[in-house]
């Protein structure tokens, strides 16, 4: 049995920026980065082709960091995975059906039941429909709220630690409406909605910013979460690079990471 050494855990969340398909060298940088973050799970977005998310572990290992892979075919190009490393379980992964609304060019949300040694916890990792405009966002409720009626069913069947986390592609404050049907029964807690108020995750040209990627833990439940510990990983600075340099070389998006007491479960 794997022995944990610490009593915590990081639990990641990235944007690979792949729209335009992963190159070796983008690859090399995302590598890079992500021996840096150095999270036990990291659930990643934007994964295209698909065998990028073995690539990106190869490179890893020649860095002498272990993860294992996980993720499901789509009809859409842009995948969803983890990363997770030894002595983490990762059971029963699947894709909730209907999260796409039926659009072969959109991703369905990834699931998967999830342990790192007392902690366990459903993980759920997304990637909702992109844009500003009034259609896009009704689509996006239309996506929130088949993620929303599974995170309800779940509470109603005890599940109690869930984690949902990804690009929801929603503004706090402007996509109310997005916010309110994910959150499925009032059950969701959006921290980092709350943890980082006047943060950027997602870096747009000429510089601006906004916060589109999201992290969500289940209210009341997911006591293993360490307060305040939800950040925006600063990976251009950690690897030397200006953020302009980053998006052109690494991603447009930086990661979210959250640390989580893994030694007991209150559930």
């Amino acid at each position: 049995m794997f022995a944990f050494t610490q009593s915590t855990a990081k639990i990641a969340c990235w944007n690979l920026a792949g729209f335009h398909g992963l190159t070796d060298d983008r690859l090399d940088r995302q590598a890079e980065g992500l021996g840096l973050l150095d999270a036990e799970v990291v659930a990643l977005v934007e994964i295209n082709p698909e065998d990028a998310l073995q690539r990106l572990r190869e490179r890893l290992q020649k860095k002498g960091i272990d993860y294992h892979t996980s993720t499901i075919p789509q009809t859409s190009k842009l995948k969803i995975g983890l990363l997770y490393k030894d002595g983490v379980i990762v059971d029963n992964p699947r894709l909730l059906d209907g999260s796409d609304l039926g659009d072969p060019d959109k991703r369905k949300a990834f699931i998967a039941n999830v342990k790192i040694w007392k902690f366990d916890f459903q993980l759920i990792a997304v990637h909702l429909k992109s844009g500003r405009g009034k259609a896009e966002q009704q689509f996006r409720d239309g996506q929130c709220k088949i993620i929303g009626d599974y995170i309800t069913r779940q509470r109603a069947l005890s599940r109690e630690d869930i984690l949902l986390l990804g690009d929801f592609n929603m503004i706090p404050g402007q996509d109310v409406s997005n916010f309110h049907h994910l959150g499925g029964d009032d059950l969701m807690d959006f921290i980092s909605s709350w943890d980082l108020q006047d943060r950027n995750s997602h870096i747009l040209p000429k510089g601006r910013a906004n916060l589109l990627d999201g992290f969500a833990i289940s209210r009341n439940f997911s006591t293993e979460y360490i307060r305040g510990s939800l950040r925006i990983y600063p990976m251009h600075w950690a690897m030397d690079i200006g953020q302009e340099a980053f998006r052109e070389t690494v991603s447009d998006h930086l990661p979210f990471v959250a640390n989580f007491r893994i030694d007991r479960s209150r559930d």
